[in-house]
């Protein structure tokens, strides 16, 4: 006997978004080879990866100064009741550096850069394909991936990594000065704490190690979309969306599997 469509549905939809799920991973992963086999034989443009530095990184600053200063206060905010209740002015400068460190601070750099820097990316990449810009490269045999896409995946990860170093300090220089002004502990309780030995270096790499995963994940997938952009300008935006999507969940994901790691 037939199952009704109505009964295969379900199933059908489920299949589809596998199979959609593997094409995107896929995709992924084949352009990382590529990246990775023309970067190795340094075969990439270099004052391309110059001029996306700056314009990714050097242009994102005040974005990054922002919600660095605010991310700093807002912890600070979380923490006052706790930290009146039981008298821990002390250790509030470990609580901050503790989870700006290792968690805030990379994360919340890598999604605010997801939102200007990667979906900036794709649509710059998209609009190229469908004003059939990357057919012409290759037609005068200039190879787009080597030409735009190596620098652009380098400038990402180097953007992301640096910004997190910046954000990480600015971070707690808000922490600080938002704990005088909330709590009163003076900055130097608050940079007394964050050195008494509760940190160590371990805690910093661990930070750093997940902005360089999370660079390459944004990365892959804004290059990943922008160049398999189809149906004109309603695909550029289609595909805008789908790496801010893409990107966020990719990170949530590895952060779950690097912190696991890590310890």
């Amino acid at each position: 006997m037939a199952k009704s469509p109505a009964v295969l549905a379900p199933v059908s939809a489920i299949g589809a978004s596998f199979l959609a799920t593997a094409q995107i991973v896929g995709g992924m992963g084949v352009l990382f080879g590529r990246i990775v086999s023309r970067a190795a034989r340094l075969d990439f443009d270099y004052s391309e990866l110059i001029k996306n530095m700056h314009k990714m990184g050097v242009k994102s600053l005040p974005i990054v100064v922002v919600t660095a200063l605010f991310t700093g206060g807002i912890m600070i905010i979380q923490a006052a009741p706790i930290v009146e209740r039981y008298g821990a002015q002390g250790l509030l400068g470990w609580a901050a550096g503790f989870t700006t460190l290792r968690e805030i601070g990379p994360l919340l750099t890598a999604l605010m850069l997801s939102g200007r820097v990667g979906a900036n990316n794709t649509a710059e990449l998209g609009t190229m394909v469908v004003t059939e810009q990357i057919d012409a490269l290759r037609a005068l045999s200039i190879d787009p991936i080597s030409f735009l896409i190596v620098p652009r995946f380098i400038a990402m990860v180097i953007t992301i990594f640096l910004s997190t170093i910046f954000s990480d300090a600015l971070a707690l220089f808000g922490a600080a000065y938002a704990g005088y002004g909330v709590l009163g502990v003076e900055p130097q309780i608050f940079y007394n704490g964050l050195s008494s030995g509760l940190l160590d270096v371990g805690d910093v790499f661990h930070g750093l190690a997940k902005s360089v995963v999370f660079g390459v994940i944004m990365a892959l997938s804004s290059c990943q979309f922008g160049i398999s952009t189809s149906g004109g300008a309603p695909g550029v935006g289609r595909a805008v969306n789908a790496t801010v999507v893409v990107s966020a969940a990719g990170m949530f994901m590895l952060d779950y599997l690097v912190s696991f790691a890590l310890g």
